[in-house]
């Protein structure tokens, strides 16, 4: 089966084209403002070198940085309500208590808590008010919200107060976008409501950008169905990232984490990816990022959806040096690099010119430059990253490092005493993670263990909702398997409850041309 997977960067967007585990081609083009030129240029060079034609293709797979982009900058976020199912309790923390003022203000943040949601044991604190909703939802609409998100207290117990909201709302106003707690986040009311939140504010910016790669795709004439890469590592399809961004916002360094396992062969290693910019951090378990345990912070705010745990600092490719204060980075010439830097006959120093001038690497097309300090500088760039991947290491294992990334040329031979292993393609490691990315399922849920359901059977509920997930996202009923299973005792509920969530993946189906 022949793929193409891209990845667009903050400075590179990258493209491969795979036929099943083997790289036929790939190629790199500057990441553009408009960002879709830029992923034009690298498929039609990918496909150029694969003497390859669209029709040939299986599946297109996206990985794009669009939306943490988005929320980031404060940029192009729609106006944005929040119902919370709480009274007459869940008020003493408001939403919003822990955002920044100005991210807020540029998503119109506004609120209501009207009565509903559920204790600890899942009995009503009250019930849900159908002319309470409506009245809610024209307040909120009356103060420029476009987008609508509910969360309801203790909906990870039970989520129908959230869907009953839902349908009132879709009754009475079934164009209006709603984005459900139950269905992003985890445990914790406040940052499963962020997440919520989070989701509703970019859900417009989602369709333009779904439509926007669609045009794209038909322009370039490709008959295959297209994908977009999560958090996870694995597939979701282009109407399930209108509904739910959130699920896409790491995806960049969880594609090169999942490239990097690939390439090298190693399922469990450590992974650093050296782009222009930034250097990303993480561990891989059986060939997949290990996610964040507890609650991940997005442009400063709190939320608990499914995350790589990821260590970014500003080391790249493109940064710049201070000599006299010895100083790397974090300002970087980003994809100026082969402008600005002196070994591409630039006038600007960078971590790349330090790095040729050491004897790391050989690039560009001028002489090595004559650098003040660079002995210490190096060393100051190696601590750099040596901190970061003693603080990722979960262990004392003596696991190899995965150096990945346009930027992996500067790193030294070992790092915290481990071996760094440089794969062949590994400047196109996002790009292949993204190319094997499988399709996953993944269901939490708290279930009490009693006379009627054992710990095994609960398991096996859950498991099996969780394969449901994933074959309806297309994958291959016979290649799926269990990739995570865990259980937790909830020790404050009455009886004897258990969270417990599964991951499966399963290969691609793909539909007879």
């Amino acid at each position: 089966m022949l793929r193409v997977g891209v990845d667009v960067g903050g400075t590179n967007t990258d493209a491969v084209v795979m036929s099943a585990e083997t790289v036929v081609a790939g190629a790199k083009s500057p990441t553009t403002t408009d960002i879709l030129s830029g992923v034009e240029n690298s498929i039609l060079s990918a496909l150029t070198q694969a003497n390859k034609k669209p029709d040939d293709i299986e599946a297109l797979i996206i990985g794009t940085t669009h939306f943490v982009n988005a929320i980031v900058q404060r940029k192009n976020l729609a106006k944005t309500g929040l119902i919370r199912l709480s009274l007459p309790s869940g008020g003493s923390v408001l939403p919003f208590a822990d955002w920044p003022i100005e991210l807020i203000e540029s998503m119109n943040g506004k609120y209501k808590l009207v009565k509903g949601g559920y204790e600890m044991d899942g009995s009503e604190i009250s019930k849900i008010d159908e002319k309470e909703i409506l009245n809610a939802l024209n307040e909120l609409q009356n103060l420029g919200c476009n987008e609508i998100a509910i969360s309801s207290v203790f909906a990870t117990v039970r989520g129908d107060m959230e869907q009953e909201a839902y349908d009132i709302i879709k009754k009475h106003s079934p164009s209006t976008n709603v984005s459900l707690s139950k269905d992003i986040g985890g445990m914790g009311l406040l940052e499963r409501e962020n997440a919520a939140l989070i989701n509703a504010t970019l859900k417009p910016l989602a369709k333009e950008v779904v439509d926007s790669f669609e045009k794209l795709r038909r322009k370039l004439n490709f008959k295959c169905s297209m994908f977009f890469t999560k958090n996870d590592g694995t597939l979701i399809q282009s109407s399930e990232v209108i509904e739910l961004p959130v699920l896409t916002f790491a995806c960049g360094p969880t594609n090169s984490m999942r490239g990097a396992a690939f390439l090298s062969k190693e399922k469990n290693a450590l992974v650093v990816d050296v782009g222009g910019t930034t250097t990303d951090v993480g561990e891989v378990k059986e060939g997949f990022p290990r996610q964040a345990g507890t609650s991940v912070t997005v442009a400063d705010v709190r939320t608990n959806f499914s995350m790589p745990d990821v260590i970014s600092f500003g080391l790249g490719g493109g940064s710049l040096i201070n000599t006299d204060q010895l100083k790397v980075g974090p300002q970087s010439v980003g994809y100026e690099l082969t402008e600005k830097a002196k070994v591409f006959g630039g006038d600007v120093l960078t971590a790349t010119d330090v790095a040729v001038s050491y004897g790391r690497c050989t690039v560009g097309k001028n002489e090595a430059p004559e650098i003040k300090n660079k002995e210490e500088i190096i060393l100051l760039m190696d601590k750099m990253v040596e901190d970061k991947v003693a603080r990722a290491r979960t262990s004392n294992e003596k696991i190899p490092v995965i150096a990945v990334g346009g930027g992996s040329v500067m790193l030294d031979n070992q790092i915290d005493g481990l071996t760094v292993i440089k794969p062949l393609h590994n400047d196109l490691a996002n790009a292949v993670g993204a190319a094997i990315a499988q399709v996953s399922g993944q269901v939490s849920k708290v279930i009490l263990i009693d006379d009627k359901i054992d710990r095994e059977s609960a398991i096996k509920q859950v498991t099996d909702e969780a394969t449901k997930l994933a074959i309806n996202r297309n994958a291959d009923p016979n290649t799926i398997n269990v990739l995570a299973v865990s259980d937790m005792p909830l020790s404050y509920l009455p009886g004897n409850n258990l969270l417990i969530n599964v991951t499966v993946v399963g290969d691609l189906k793909m539909e007879n041309k």
